[in-house]
C-alpha cells in the first residue's frame, strides 16, 4: 500500500508539473503561478485549476476576452500590470467570484464598459492606475459590492458624471489623483455611504466642487492639493465628518471667512504653497487645531491682526512665516505680537453691527441680472446663461469671473471696465472669433486667462494691452494656423502658453518675441512641419517643450540652441525616420526627459545622444522601427527606459546593448525582431549572444552563459546560493 500511495502521489505531482505553462513558474504548495515578462499574447490555458495567485506582469495581452479565466475559478489575486491591455471585453472576469485583488495598472485601457468588471462580487481592491481611461460608462462598478479601494490615478479623466460610482456601497478610499478633472457632476459621489478618503489632488479643478462633495457625509480626509483653485467661497465645504483637508500647492488667493462653517469636525487645514497674503478669522471652524500656511507670501500688517487674534482665541496652531513688511520678514506667525503688526495708514473703526472676526468690504457695484456675485468670495459667475454680450456692472473688487459656455463671438474693446482687481477670467467654449484691441484694457492684475475651445484664428497685437501681469494663457482647441505675431510683446510675465490642438503649421522667426518669461510651451496636436532656427530664441527660460503629434520630419536641433533650462522635450508621434549625430547637443546640459516614441524611427546615428548623460532620467523609444540603438552606457541616472515594440536585430552588433541591459535595474521591454529564430524573444533572454566574441568576459561578475537561464540543476543552486526561480522573479529588465 505504501508503494501504491507513493506512486499515486508521484503521478499527481507529475500531472501538476505538466500543466504549468512553458514561460511560467508554478508553486503548487502556495497555489501560485508567475508568468513574468514571458511574451505571452494570451492567457495560458494550462494554468493549474487550483491556482489562487496569478501574476502575469509584463506580457502583451492587448485584449482580455470574455471568460478568459473560467478555467481557474479559485483565483484570489490577479496581477496584470504592464500587459499592454487596451480593452476589457464585457464578461472578461466572469467566474472569478473569489477574486479579492485585481491590478490592471500601467496598461492602455481607455474605456470601462458597463459589464467590463462583471463577476467580481468579492473584489476588495481594484487598481487601474496609469491607464488612458477617458470615460467610465454608468454602471461599470455596479456589481462590485465588496470593493473597499478603487485606484484610478494617472488616467485621462476630465469629467465625472452623476452616479458614476453607483454600487460601491462599502468603498472606503477613492483615488482620482493625477487626472485632468475639471467638471464633476453634482451627484458624482452619490451612493458612496462608506467613503472615508477621497483623493482629488493633481487635477484641473478651478473651484471647489461643493455640490459633489456635499454628498460625502462620512468622509474624513479630502486631498485637493495641486489644483488651480483660486478662491474658496463662503460655505464652500459642507462635509459633516471631514477632519483633514489638504489644499496645498494650489493657486489660492483668498478664503471666505465662513468657507468651512458646515464642516464642524475639521481638525487640520493644509494651505501650504499658495498665494495667500493672509486669512480672515474662520467662523464656525470651532474644532480646528492646526492651519499650515508655510510657503505663502504672508503680509503681517494690521490687516492680518484679526486672523492672528482669532488664532490665539481659538487656540489654533499655525505654521507660516511673514514675507512682508521687511521688518518682520521670516518671523513665524506664532512669534508675533499685535503691536508689531502695523499699517502705514490707520484703519477705519469696525462697524458696531458687524462681528469683529468677519470684517466686510463694501462692494463697488451691483451684480448683473442673471449672474451670481459673492462679495466675500470676490467671485462673479454667469456660466452657461446663453448670454450674447459680455455683461457689465460686476463689483469692482471681483477677482474671479466665470463666463464659460455663453455666446460671445466678439470680445470688444473695454469689455471689462472697473475690474482692476480681476485675477482669473474664464471665457472657455464661448464661440469667440475675435478679441478686439484693448479687449482686456484695465485688467492690470489679471494672471489667468482661459480661452479654450473657441474659434480664434488670430489675435490683434493690442488684444492683451493693459494685462501685462498675465502669466497663464490657454488657447488650445482654437483655429490658429500660426502663432499670433506680436501679441507676446505685451506679456512680459507669461509663464505658461497652451496652444494644443490648433492648426499651426510653422514656428517662425519672431513668433514668440517678447515671451521672455515663458517656461512651458504646449504645441501638441498641431500640423507643425518646420521650426525656424531662431523661433524659440526669445524663450531662454523655457523648461518644457511639447511638440508631440505634429508633422516634423527631423529633430529641430538648430531651434534648441539658447534654451539652457529645457528639461523636458516631447517629440512623440512625429514622422521622424532618422535622428542624426548631435541631435540634442544644444540642450545636453539640462535635458532630463526625452520622448521619441511612436515616430516610425528607422535609424539613430551613433552620435545622436552626444552630450547626454547622467542627467537623463527618462527616455521613451517604444514603438519604433530601428534595429539597434547607440551606446547609452553613460545614462547612469535613468529611472525610466522604454524600448518596447522595437524590432531589435539580435546579433553580435547588439551585444553592447545586451550587456548594458543586464546591468540596469529597470524593466525596459527590449525584444528581438530578427533573425527569425529569435523573433519575440526578450533581448535579455536571447541565447544568440553566447556565440559572440567576448561574451563570457562581458558578463557581470564573470558569470558563464549557463547561469543566465531561468532553470538549473540542484547542484548549481547550491553553488550559486540562490534559487533560479527567485532570481527570475526579481529580474526587472
Amino acid at each position: 500500500w505504501g508503494l501504491l500511495l507513493f506512486t499515486v502521489a508521484l503521478g499527481l505531482g507529475g500531472l501538476a508539473a505538466a500543466r504549468c505553462p512553458g514561460p511560467c513558474i508554478c508553486d503548487n504548495l502556495r497555489s501560485q503561478v508567475l508568468c513574468l515578462s514571458g511574451n505571452l499574447t494570451a492567457i495560458p490555458t494550462t494554468i493549474p485549476q487550483l491556482t489562487k495567485k496569478l501574476d502575469l506582469r509584463g506580457n502583451s495581452l492587448t485584449v482580455i476576452p470574455v471568460g478568459a479565466f473560467l478555467d481557474i475559478p479559485y483565483l484570489t489575486h490577479l496581477d496584470l500590470q504592464r500587459c499592454k491591455v487596451e480593452r476589457l471585453e464585457e464578461g472578461a472576469f466572469r467566474g472569478l467570484g473569489r477574486l479579492i485583488y485585481l491590478n490592471l495598472a500601467s496598461n492602455s485601457i481607455a474605456l470601462l464598459y458597463q459589464e467590463s468588471l462583471d463577476g467580481l462580487s468579492s473584489l476588495q481592491q481594484l487598481i487601474l492606475e496609469g491607464n488612458r481611461i477617458e470615460e467610465i460608462q454608468p454602471g461599470a462598478f455596479g456589481r462590485l459590492g465588496s470593493l473597499t479601494v478603487l485606484d484610478l490615478r494617472a488616467n485621462s479623466l476630465v469629467y465625472l458624471p452623476d452616479m458614476v460610482f453607483q454600487g460601491l456601497q462599502v468603498l472606503r478610499w477613492l483615488r482620482l489623483s493625477h487626472n485632468a478633472l475639471h467638471v464633476l457632476g453634482s451627484e458624482a459621489f452619490a451612493a458612496l455611504p462608506a467613503l472615508r478618503r477621497l483623493s482629488l489632488d493633481h487635477n484641473e479643478l478651478q473651484a471647489l466642487p461643493s455640490d459633489a462633495l456635499a454628498r460625502l457625509d462620512g468622509a474624513t480626509r479630502l486631498d485637493l492639493g495641486h489644483n488651480p483653485i483660486t478662491y474658496v467661497a463662503e460655505e464652500a465645504l459642507a462635509m459633516a465628518s471631514l477632519k483633514h483637508l489638504f489644499l496645498d500647492h494650489a493657486a489660492l488667493q483668498d478664503v471666505a471667512p465662513d468657507a468651512f462653517t458646515h464642516s464642524p469636525q475639521l481638525r487640520t487645514l493644509d494651505l501650504r504653497e499658495n498665494q495667500l497674503q493672509g486669512l480672515p478669522p474662520l467662523a464656525g471652524a470651532g474644532g480646528l487645531a492646526r492651519v499650515s500656511l508655510a510657503g505663502n507670501p504672508l503680509l503681517c500688517s494690521c490687516l492680518l491682526r484679526p486672523f492672528h487674534d482669532w488664532l490665539a482665541r481659538s487656540r489654533v496652531q499655525a505654521e507660516g512665516s511673514c514675507t512682508a513688511p521687511p521688518a518682520l520678514r521670516g518671523r513665524p506667525l506664532d512669534s508675533l505680537r499685535p503691536p508689531e503688526m502695523r499699517c502705514s495708514h490707520p484703519l477705519p473703526p469696525p462697524s458696531p453691527t458687524a462681528p469683529l472676526e468677519q470684517p466686510r468690504v463694501a462692494s463697488s457695484g451691483q451684480c448683473p441680472q442673471g449672474c451670481a456675485c459673492s462679495p466675500d468670495f470676490h467671485h462673479g459667475s454667469c456660466e452657461n446663461r446663453n448670454l450674447r454680450e459680455i455683461p457689465r456692472g460686476f463689483p469692482g473688487d471681483t477677482r474671479l469671473l466665470d463666463l464659460r459656455r455663453n455666446v460671445f463671438k466678439v470680445v470688444p474693446a473695454g469689455a471689462f471696465p472697473s475690474l482692476k482687481e480681476l485675477v482669473s477670467l474664464h471665457l472657455q467654449s464661448c464661440g469667440t472669433e475675435e478679441l478686439q484691441p484693448g479687449a482686456l484694457q484695465g485688467l492690470k492684475n489679471l494672471v489667468y486667462l482661459y480661452l479654450t475651445d473657441n474659434h480664434l484664428s488670430t489675435l490683434a497685437a493690442d488684444a492683451f494691452k493693459g494685462a501685462s501681469r498675465l502669466a497663464y494663457l490657454d488657447l488650445d482647441h482654437n483655429a490658429f494656423t500660426r502663432l499670433p505675431v506680436g501679441t507676446f510683446q505685451l506679456l512680459p510675465n507669461l509663464i505658461s502658453l497652451h496652444l494644443q490642438h490648433n492648426a499651426i503649421r510653422e514656428l517662425g522667426k519672431g513668433d514668440l518675441a517678447g515671451a521672455r518669461a515663458l517656461r512651458w510651451l504646449y504645441l501638441a496636436g498641431n500640423a507643425i512641419n518646420r521650426i525656424s532656427p531662431t523661433a524659440l530664441a526669445p524663450t531662454k527660460m523655457l523648461e518644457k517643450l511639447h511638440l508631440e503629434g505634429n508633422h516634423l520630419v527631423e529633430v529641430p536641433t538648430s531651434a534648441l540652441w539658447g534654451l539652457p533650462a529645457l528639461s523636458e522635450l516631447k517629440l512623440s508621434r512625429n514622422p521622424v525616420k532618422h535622428v542624426g549625430d548631435g541631435a540634442f547637443l544644444p540642450v545636453a546640459s539640462s535635458l532630463q526627459h526625452l520622448y521619441l516614441d511612436n515616430m516610425g524611427l528607422e535609424r539613430i546615428s551613433p552620435g545622436a545622444f552626444a552630450g547626454l548623460g547622467p542627467k537623463i532620467r527618462s527616455l521613451f523609444l517604444e514603438s519604433n522601427k530601428m534595429s539597434n540603438i547607440p551606446d547609452m552606457s553613460n545614462f547612469t541616472g535613468l529611472e525610466i527606459l522604454n524600448l518596447r515594440d522595437v524590432p531589435f536585430h539580435c546579433d553580435c552588433r547588439l551585444l553592447p546593448l545586451r550587456r548594458w541591459i543586464d546591468k540596469l535595474n529597470l524593466r525596459v521591454g527590449a525584444t528581438c525582431g530578427s533573425p527569425a529564430e529569435t523573433q519575440g524573444v526578450k533581448v535579455k533572454l536571447s541565447t544568440t549572444f553566447q556565440t559572440c566574441p567576448g561574451w563570457g568576459r562581458g558578463k557581470a561578475g564573470g558569470a558563464s552563459p549557463d547561469k543566465t537561464k531561468t532553470t538549473s540543476k540542484p547542484s548549481k543552486k547550491k553553488r550559486s546560493g540562490k534559487s533560479p526561480a527567485r532570481g527570475f522573479k526579481k529580474s526587472r529588465a
